[in-house]
């Protein structure tokens, strides 16, 4: 028996009146879904822990099956393991995002945020900028680590984890309120974006209508996370398919093996089809029983407040991944299992993460039952399906 998760990054939604009361997922045209959905069992489920802030962090430790009370230690440390940054036990990082801010105002306090991903700006790019903020701004006890895109690292020796505020979550507001009290951290920003703001690169994109990355925002602190292994835990060997550094950093800290995808990058024009293919070669030739396959676009949408972009998403994650992927496990005579859910609900609304549960849907190839005939938030709620420990869904895909 073959294993597969297929993460659709904040996927869940509201109700649209645009859509006509539809969510995203309902409207999209997912016909591959749906036809699991026939026979799966389809269901609810918590993945972010009462009380804990909602973060792909946190509810995806719980889909891979971490219980986050127990194992999670920040969302920054575990994308510290993917890029190779070393933490002592008594360092501490942070997240640095390049943004986007308002550049109308005098004082940097009366900015606004307008882009937490400052346009999904290229890895090419944004490495530039970095090597201009780890020169402009590094200094005993602080290291910069280059990431992919617009999410990047900064690692403080002997530091303390310390509560900030994540971008996405104060999108259009003054920064004023929420810029750290730490004097270092607050003075970091003030100069990145003195640093930034003029440099060629953004010169070059705002010719080109792109949002600049003009300044860079700390958040999401933390130490050094341990987690047990993922196969001691399960008794499968795992893989893991991401473009974004969170996902595999978890990977890296579960010792499970990351799989690079050409062209994977985490936005809307990912490479949906090459993640498919890796996944469906990893588990018929490469040897692996279990295979995580993290999807970033919907969430990215949600973030930007856009339904018609995150209905492409999703549609283009059914055509190009899901509808692949069972056709060539049906073809090849692969008895398998598969998982389909979202980690957290990323509402257009809002534009940032919700901690309510989300729909699941576990098909197993070698059996069948009862199921609602369409994947979505309602028919999810519908069946009256439960799981109030996400950490422990995982057993369900597994059998345990």
């Amino acid at each position: 028996m073959k294993y597969i998760v297929i993460l659709c990054d904040g996927m869940a939604d509201e109700p649209i009146e645009s859509l006509g009361g539809r969510t995203p997922l309902e409207a999209a045209h997912t016909p591959g879904m749906d036809r699991l959905a026939g026979k799966s069992e389809v269901g609810m489920v918590r993945t972010v822990p009462e009380g804990m802030a909602p973060g792909s962090d946190t509810a995806n430790l719980s889909v891979i099956g971490y219980d986050p009370r127990k194992y999670y230690s920040g969302r920054s440390p575990l994308e510290a393991l993917s890029i190779g940054a070393e933490m002592a036990a008594d360092d501490v990082s942070f997240r640095c995002n390049l943004v986007t801010l308002s550049e109308e105002e005098e004082k940097y306090e009366d900015r606004h945020i307008l882009d937490h991903s400052s346009g999904e700006i290229s890895t090419a790019e944004a490495a530039e900028l970095m090597e201009a903020l780890k020169s402009g701004l590094e200094r005993e006890g602080y290291t910069f680590y280059t990431g992919i895109s617009y999410r990047h690292l900064l690692i403080q020796n002997k530091g303390k984890v310390i509560e900030l505020t994540a971008p996405h979550d104060i999108l259009t507001r003054r920064i004023g309120e929420y810029l750290p009290q730490d004097p270092v951290l607050r003075e970091m920003m003030e100069k990145s974006y003195e640093l930034l703001k003029d440099h060629p690169i953004n010169v070059k994109r705002r010719e080109q209508g792109k949002n600049p990355a003009n300044s860079a925002w700390f958040w999401g602190a933390g130490t050094r996370p341990a987690l047990v292994s993922f196969e001691e835990k399960n008794g499968v060997k795992g893989a893991m398919i991401s473009a974004v550094d969170l996902l595999k950093g978890i990977a890296v800290g579960a010792g499970m093996d990351n799989i690079t995808v050409a062209g994977a990058n985490g936005g809307l024009d990912t490479n949906y089809a090459g993640k498919g293919e890796a996944a469906v070669k990893a588990l018929t030739q490469d040897g692996y029983d279990f295979v995580y396959v993290h999807i970033e676009a919907p969430d990215e949408m949600g973030h930007q407040g856009s339904a018609e972009n995150k209905i492409l998403a999703i549609e283009r994650i059914d055509k190009e991944i899901i509808c692949p992927v069972t056709q060539a496990f049906d073809k090849a005579g692969t008895a398998y299992r598969m998982l389909i859910l979202p980690d957290h609900p990323t509402p257009v609304r809002v534009r940032t993460h919700t901690g309510d549960p989300v729909p699941y849907l576990l098909y197993d190839s070698t059996g069948s039952v009862d199921g609602p005939g369409m994947y979505s938030e309602k028919t999810a709620a519908r069946t009256g399906v439960y799981v109030d420990k996400g950490y422990t869904l995982l057993s369900r895909l597994l059998m345990k």
